[in-house]
């Protein structure tokens, strides 16, 4: 089988060197039926309509699952221009390319799509209204995908970390390494996704070869903050540094955050049959990765 690679459904991965694009180099044995290609903007730019255009035309894509993304929250809000070709021009691109090639999209976005003034956990079809200019950018995003290609999947998720990549998770573990005491802010709430789990998803998506197209939520389960996230990690890396709560006014940033952007991931879960896992059980998983590395 391995010497006929057109045997196979060939699946390429945008942003192959980020956290999500990462978990899938690191399962891709496990998917023997299936031939991926992985690609950085070095290899591929996803802004360029053209180099998307021939890269399709070269390739026999069958499925493009869109990892790719500019997430420096606050960055964007000066580094408009970037973040919007690369989260929102791009993402109409390949999924143009998509269409025109009979390849199946699937697309990764955001819960900043929403302001967080809500209560309830927030469903695909619920308002939105982005309180930064990240969230304004993954919007647009979502837009362009579905005027250029109707058929395609967007999976918005939150709150993403893995054992690769920068992330919370390890930006607390570095910073309980050398500090007494850290303040974690304690009135922003939703839940965290590890990539790992958010990579199964998708591949258990594709396997099952019954491809819904629409917008669909994904994040571990659970509700917390972002204070309860960093006391989970403090307890279960065992670390001296106390982890103290602090209100977002205290901690002023260049973009403003949704205050409340848990995901309802029922859509999900009954489409597709999936198990969603706590997100203590996840984190636990990550952490002992990390105490290897």
């Amino acid at each position: 089988m391995e010497n006929y690679p057109s045997l196979k459904k060939n699946i390429l991965v945008t942003g192959a060197n980020g956290q999500l694009g990462r978990e899938f180099q690191q399962n891709k044995n496990n998917f023997s039926n299936y031939h991926f290609v992985f690609t950085t903007k070095d290899a591929l730019s996803i802004t360029d309509e053209n180099a998307v255009k021939s890269f399709f035309k070269n390739n026999k894509i069958d499925i493009c699952i869109n990892c790719a993304a500019y997430t420096a929250v606050d960055k964007a809000e000066t580094e408009r221009e970037l973040a919007t070709a690369v989260n929102s021009t791009a993402v109409g691109y390949l999924a143009k390319a998509c269409k025109k090639n009979n390849a199946e999209f699937i697309h990764i976005s955001t819960d900043y799509v929403f302001d967080g003034n809500g209560t309830n956990p927030y469903k695909e079809n619920d308002q939105t209204n982005p309180v930064n200019f990240y969230g304004e950018s993954k919007l647009k995003g979502e837009l362009n995908a579905i005027q250029e290609n109707d058929q395609s999947i967007i999976i918005r998720t939150a709150w993403v970390y893995s054992s690769y990549g920068n992330n919370f998770v390890k930006t607390m573990m570095r910073f309980m390494g050398v500090r007494e005491s850290l303040g974690v802010v304690n009135d922003q709430f939703g839940c965290p996704t590890y990539a790992a789990d958010l990579a199964a998803v998708i591949m258990q998506i594709i396997t099952s070869n019954k491809f819904v197209a629409g917008i669909y939520h994904y994040s571990n389960k659970g509700k917390i903050s972002w204070y309860d996230f960093a006391k989970e990690i403090a307890a279960q890396i065992n670390t001296s540094c106390t982890v103290n709560g602090i209100t977002t006014s205290q901690f002023p940033t260049p973009a403003d955050r949704p205050s409340y952007s848990l995901l309802d991931t029922a859509k999900i879960s009954s489409t597709y049959n999936i198990a969603i896992p706590e997100w203590k059980d996840s984190l636990q998983k990550c952490l002992a990765l990390l105490k290897l590395k």
